[in-house]
This record gives C-alpha cells, sequence and structure tokens, in this order.
C-alpha cells in the first residue's frame, strides 16, 4: 500500500502552502484505524495537496498511493479516498452539469495559497494518472462496503476508456444493487454517462426513462427524472411537475434514509461538513439536481416549489426552502406566492425548517415583503430573535428591516439601546427609509456616548454617524463634528473615519454650517473629495470647492482619487464646468471602468449633452455588469436624451437571467441590486 513511499523526495516538491514533506504522514493517516486521523489526513490532502481543485507535483506523486489505498479491503473511509482521485482526476470533461447530483468535495477553511499557479500541464497529467488506475473502479462497483459503492459510479464513467463496458455495468448493477443510495449514485452515473458519452447516449437514455416510471422506488424515480432534466429534457413526462410532488411525499411516507450517514462524523473539517449536512441530504441532492437542469423555466419550478411547500412534511418543506434560494438568485420572476409559502415557514415549530426560511428571507430585501406579516409576529413573539447585545442584528428582525416594514422599528430601538451597536445599523435604517425617522434622538444619544479621538470608539461610532446620515438628521451635527476634530492624524483608519463623518455632514446639508471652517482645512489632504462634497452640499460655494476636486481629479491613490471627486462634480451640476477638460480625460481608455462610469455620469450631470456620454455608458455596460445599476439610474434622469442606449435597458428587461448571476456573482445583495436594475431600466423606457 505505501511501498516505495519513503524512496519519493517529498521535500523537494510543493503543495498550496510550500513543502510537502508532510505527505507521507496525510497519506498513511488516511489509513489509520482512529476515524479522526482518517478524516484529519483527508482535510489534510483536501486542504493543501488538493487545495481549492489545484493539482500540484505532489498531487500527482500521491496518485499510486491513493490507488493503493483504495485497494485495500476493509479500510474505513474509502469512499472519501475515491471521491479525492476522482476530484483530483478532473470534471473538466465536457460535461455542463459538473457535480450535480454528486456528493461534493469539501473545501479547506484555510486561507488561498499563496504564490503563483502551477503549470497546467499538471491537471492532464492527473487526469491520465486517474484514467491509467480506472480498471480499480470496475471492481469496486461490487465492493463489500456500500460508501464505496456510492462513490464509484461517477469516477468509473469518468475515467474508464470503454463507454460500452461501463454501461453493460451500470445496467447490471442497476438491477443487482440492493442498496438505496448506491442505486441512486448508479442513476447519476447513468446520467453523466450520456453528457459524456452522447456516440452511446440512446440505450443509457432509454434506461433512465424506464428508471423514471413505475414501478421503480420514488427516490429512483426521481433520480431518474433529474438526470434526464439534465441530458435528455425532451423525454420528460409531460406531467413533470405533479409527478415530481407525487413522487417527493410518496418517498417521505415510505423510504426515507435516516439523517446520519455511515461514517462517524469527527470535530474535523470534514466532521463538521457532515454535521451541517440537510436532514434530509438525499432528498436534497435529488431536488437540486432537478432544479439545475430546469433552469429557465421558472414555471415548473415555481409550482414544483409550491408542491413541496404546500405538504406536511417538514424536511420537505426545508428541501424546497433551500432550492427556492437558487432561484431567486439567478432568474427573474413574479415570486409572491412563492415568498408567501416561504413566510408560512417561519411560524414552524421545527427549528430548521425556521431557521431556513428566514436565512432565505434575509437576501430577498424587499421581494420578501409577501412574508412580512409572519416575519413581524415573529419578531414581536420572540426577543431572543432581535440579536441585542450582537455584533449583527437577528436573522428575523434582519429580513423584517430589509423589507423596509415599519412594524420593525421598535424591535430595532431595542437593538440599540442594548450593549452593542450593530455594523449593519445604518444599512437598516436606509432600508427603513422615514420609517427610521423615531430612531434619530436614540441614536443621537449613542453618538453621544462615543469618546472622542478613541480607535476603537471611532468604529462604533460609524454605523451611528451614517445611519444620521441617512435620516438627514441635523440635529446630530454637533457630535459628529465633535468626533470629525478629534480624529488622530497618525490614525491608520483616519482616512475612513474622516470620509464616513463627512459624508453624514454633507447629508446635513446647510445645518452643517458650524462644519465649514473644519471641512475647508481638510480640502488640501487626502479626503479632499468628500470634504469638497460637504462643503457643496453646506454652503453651495463652487470657487472654494473646485480647487480640491479638480486636483482630485488628477489623483490615481484609492483615498481621494479621481472617482469621488468625479461623484462630487456630478453633484455640483453646472456649477463644475471648469472640471469638464479633466472629466473627459478620464472617460477614454486608459481609466477603469468605474473611473469612466463616474466621470460619464458627472458630464451628464453638467452638461446635460448626451453625445459623449452614451458611448461610455454602452461600452461600461457590456465591460462590467456592475456598472448597470449605475448607468440605469442615469438613464433615468436623462429621459428621452438616452434614447439611443434603451436597447440596451430593453435587453435587460427581456433577459430572465439577474445580470449579476450572468457574470457569475452570489453576493448577499445581488437580488436586491438587480431588482434595483429592473425598477429603473423599466422607469427608462417608460420615462423615454
Amino acid at each position: 500500500m505505501f511501498r516505495g513511499i519513503d524512496e519519493v523526495d517529498w521535500a523537494s516538491m510543493e503543495h498550496a502552502y510550500g513543502s510537502a514533506a508532510d505527505v507521507p504522514d496525510l497519506l498513511r493517516g488516511l489509513a489509520s484505524p482512529h476515524p479522526r486521523e482518517r478524516q484529519t489526513a483527508l482535510d489534510g490532502m483536501y486542504g493543501a495537496v488538493h487545495h481549492q481543485g489545484g493539482v500540484y507535483d505532489s498531487t500527482l506523486a500521491s496518485v499510486p498511493f491513493l490507488f493503493g489505498l483504495l485497494r485495500r479491503p476493509g479500510l474505513a473511509d474509502r469512499g472519501g479516498i475515491a471521491e479525492l482521485l476522482a476530484s483530483i482526476g478532473g470534471a473538466d470533461d465536457g460535461d455542463p452539469a459538473g457535480r450535480t447530483g454528486a456528493e461534493e468535495a469539501p473545501v479547506s477553511a484555510r486561507p488561498g495559497p499563496p504564490g503563483p499557479a502551477h503549470p497546467a500541464d499538471n491537471r492532464a497529467r492527473a487526469r491520465a494518472a486517474v484514467r491509467a488506475g480506472a480498471p480499480v473502479f470496475l471492481d469496486l462497483v461490487v465492493d463489500g462496503d456500500p460508501e464505496v459503492r456510492r462513490a464509484v459510479p461517477t469516477a468509473l464513467v469518468r475515467f474508464h476508456q470503454a463507454p460500452d463496458r461501463v454501461l453493460a455495468l451500470l445496467g447490471q448493477r442497476l438491477a443487482d444493487e440492493q442498496d438505496d443510495g448506491v442505486r441512486l449514485a448508479l442513476v447519476e452515473g447513468l446520467g453523466l454517462f450520456v453528457r459524456l458519452h452522447p456516440a452511446h447516449r440512446a440505450p443509457a437514455v432509454d434506461l433512465l426513462v424506464s428508471l423514471g416510471a413505475a414501478p421503480h422506488e420514488p427516490a429512483v424515480r426521481l433520480a431518474a427524472l433529474g438526470q434526464l432534466a439534465l441530458c435528455a429534457p425532451g423525454r420528460l413526462p409531460a406531467d413533470l411537475v405533479p409527478t415530481v410532488v407525487s413522487l417527493v411525499r410518496s418517498r417521505s411516507r415510505t423510504s426515507r434514509p435516516p439523517r446520519e450517514p455511515a461514517r462517524t462524523a469527527t470535530d474535523t473539517l470534514i466532521g463538521r461538513l457532515r454535521r451541517l449536512r440537510p436532514a434530509d441530504e438525499e432528498g436534497a441532492r435529488l431536488l437540486r439536481t432537478l432544479h439545475t437542469a430546469l433552469g429557465a423555466r421558472t414555471a415548473d419550478r415555481i409550482a414544483l416549489l409550491a408542491g413541496q411547500l404546500g405538504g406536511t412534511d417538514t424536511a420537505d418543506r426545508c428541501n424546497a426552502v433551500w432550492m427556492s434560494a437558487g432561484l431567486f438568485r439567478e432568474w427573474r420572476a413574479d415570486y409572491t406566492e412563492t415568498v408567501a409559502l416561504i413566510g408560512e415557514q417561519v411560524a414552524s415549530e421545527e427549528e430548521r425548517l425556521r431557521q431556513a426560511a428566514v436565512s432565505v428571507l434575509e437576501f430577498l430585501f424587499t421581494l420578501a415583503r409577501p412574508a412580512a406579516d409572519p416575519l413581524a409576529a415573529l419578531v414581536a413573539s420572540d426577543p431572543d430573535s432581535w440579536g441585542r447585545g450582537a455584533a449583527t442584528l437577528g436573522g428575523p428582525l434582519r429580513a423584517l428591516v430589509r423589507t423596509g416594514d415599519a412594524r420593525a422599528v421598535p424591535a430595532l430601538a431595542e437593538v440599540l439601546r442594548g450593549p452593542t451597536v450593530p455594523a449593519e445599523t445604518a444599512h437598516a435604517v436606509r432600508h427603513l427609509g422615514s420609517a427610521a425617522l423615531p430612531l434619530a434622538p436614540l441614536l443621537r444619544d449613542r453618538l453621544a456616548e462615543i469618546p472622542p479621538g478613541d480607535p476603537e470608539a471611532l468604529g462604533r461610532a460609524a454605523p451611528l454617524v451614517s445611519a444620521l446620515g441617512s435620516l438627514g438628521d441635523g440635529a446630530a451635527v454637533p457630535e459628529v463634528l465633535r468626533l470629525l476634530r478629534a480624529v488622530p492624524r497618525d490614525l491608520r483608519t483616519r482616512d475612513a473615519h474622516v470620509r464616513t463623518l463627512a459624508a453624514a455632514l454633507a447629508a446635513f446639508g446647510p445645518a452643517s454650517r458650524e462644519a465649514i471652517p473644519v471641512l475647508r482645512d481638510l480640502l488640501t489632504g487626502e479626503n479632499r473629495a468628500a470634504a469638497a462634497a460637504a462643503l457643496w452640499s453646506v454652503e453651495g460655494d463652487a470657487e472654494a470647492v473646485l480647487p480640491a476636486l479638480l486636483r482630485g481629479l488628477a489623483a490615481r491613490a484609492p483615498v481621494g482619487g479621481s472617482r469621488p471627486a468625479a461623484d462630487a462634480l456630478a453633484r455640483m451640476g453646472p456649477a463644475a464646468a471648469p472640471a469638464l477638460p479633466g472629466l473627459r480625460s478620464l472617460t477614454g481608455p486608459g481609466s477603469g471602468v468605474w473611473e469612466r462610469t463616474a466621470a460619464a455620469r458627472a458630464i451628464w450631470e453638467i452638461t446635460a449633452d448626451p453625445e459623449p456620454v452614451l458611448p461610455v455608458f454602452r461600452a461600461v455596460w457590456r465591460e462590467n455588469p456592475h456598472t448597470r445599476g449605475t448607468v440605469a439610474a442615469c438613464l433615468v434622469r436623462m429621459g428621452g436624451a438616452g434614447a439611443p442606449a434603451h436597447d440596451l435597458v430593453a435587453a435587460e428587461l427581456a433577459c430572465p437571467r439577474r445580470h449579476r448571476a450572468r457574470s457569475g456573482g452570489h453576493g448577499s445583495h445581488d437580488v436586491l441590486e438587480d431588482e434595483m436594475l429592473l425598477r429603473d431600466c423599466r422607469a427608462v423606457l417608460e420615462g423615454g
């Protein structure tokens, strides 16, 4: 099993964190009789030797020893080794579904590896090495360990180079296999076979169609339908949604496996990941495959979720809630009824279901309004859900706040009276808008408690200051000015604090007149753009602020650079005309996408001339989807003058997929940003 391992010059090799001298110990750890040692070793293999899918020289050198471990009868956790080998061999084989339906390899909790990427040909060599060992998978499909049998089918399909033999073996094993989990893995392998071997697809598709129909058990039928959706959607039954809903409910009544897997979950990364799996992991995987395959068929997916959420089984409903998250994040549709159904789960006595529903509603922001009533009821009945004393708001209160519902204000006030002001306070106030005005006196009182000049205390002040700025509460000027005067000049985070405080003074407008001397003093420093923007808001004196902003346009440093200056000039409108030459120079190819966007927007606000602006907007719209919200908001203000760019807006509205999902984004605010973009795009066409 380890013959020759000490003859390999591991110390001359590398993994993600430097020398690979520790790899022999990791490989030996995989054969340990102790579960914790085995899982710790597997953690190390994924975390260093195969970090985030990377292939190093030490990864290649490990492959023969991993195959040796895999061939060792009776060795525990060989299924994990088979999965590791399949991952090392890679999935870059033309399979559009990637790992859909298969158990995902654990991701290391370590930070990314230092240093440059490793040679690209390592991946090809790794794939060749795993292919060379693939005959062992033929024997392992009848291994005595069901965990091994579950891990082998996809590896066999990916790496064995005799497709006729592989297909025959899959069919035979589907007829003979008694373990339910293994049967599902075989079905997933069959779907992968169709995708990777199109010349042999016909008999494999026919077998999937057969497996998707009675008399096969519900889980196998669901798995087969999911694979058909991925590889042969034209062979799906016409009544797909009611069929799937019926199968889900039948499976829940008769054949759901126990939650805990056969493996022992220890206090290692992999052990913790196993404990975090869904209550019904198998069901989650089956439905995830189907939802992924249905993709843009949002009507079918919405109907499927309605069927799941309308059932009585809490695990099925929990799976539906988590499946909805991917739908909401990626696709545009009318989700009113779906969100209302998820809101009903907030009242569940099952904690796992309740938490899942709240987690999904949190990132929907205003789309979660159909669930506002149950959220408000939960917040009103459970003060423990507010997050009082914590660094962040509790999930139910955060979700309610993000809908903009005024019923969140009393609970938010109690949180603000607690020992810790959450960092998201400013965002909460912005979401609540004018409904948060009653919080202003409390926010001022908390701000008055902040000692001036204390770096840690200034960090606590930031959310309060930003929140008061959002409310435009001019009564807070004395407290904001007190802190601004006292920011230490040698503080590493001075610039960030000054910008926050100056932005609040700008929001207060003429009420900040007593801050004019302090703001004028800042015009010559790194924060000139923030100071100039505040001064313009307070007194409207273009001659006082233009010199600082013109210097800012020429800057390239992150702090006080050209974009903040351009934004400030845009707010000045025609009074900023002397800055036009500098702004025009920023719209050229030598500037970054955000600098060009800001400069073009400023040119429009100053001149109301669309000719030099629209080509820039068109270019950045296509270059970086993240600019589209800014561009669309400017097109709203341009009215008919922006008509030559309306084709971009119309195409955006016609696209079923969210704009950030199309660029691979999965940020917490992606749904909100997309909904705001859609709102502005509609306004552009309505107003133009």
